[in-house]
């Protein structure tokens, strides 16, 4: 494992490392190794995972759910009709 484990990080630290590796997605996505990127998917699920682990009832926004983002742009939820019936 690359890093300290998340268990043992304090929730300040856990969120500074869960910041840090959020912050620094985009460029190893577009300039890492496929080894560096493997290893940041590995740390950011392990980061993220002990996150979720501690906040098992986590605030939601309604903006953030499929409905949510279905009322957030208009998109009719109702089946089509056929034209001409």
């Amino acid at each position: 494992m690359t890093g300290v484990d998340p268990s043992r990080l304090d929730d300040q630290q856990l969120m500074k490392e869960l910041e840090t590796i959020h912050r620094t997605r985009h460029d190893t996505l577009l300039y890492g190794s496929n080894d560096a990127l493997r290893t940041h998917n590995e740390r950011m699920a392990q980061l993220e995972g002990e996150y979720l682990r501690r906040n098992p009832s986590r605030p939601v926004a309604a903006g953030r759910t499929r409905e949510g983002a279905r009322d957030r742009n208009g998109a009719d939820t109702t089946t089509p009709t056929t034209p001409g019936t």
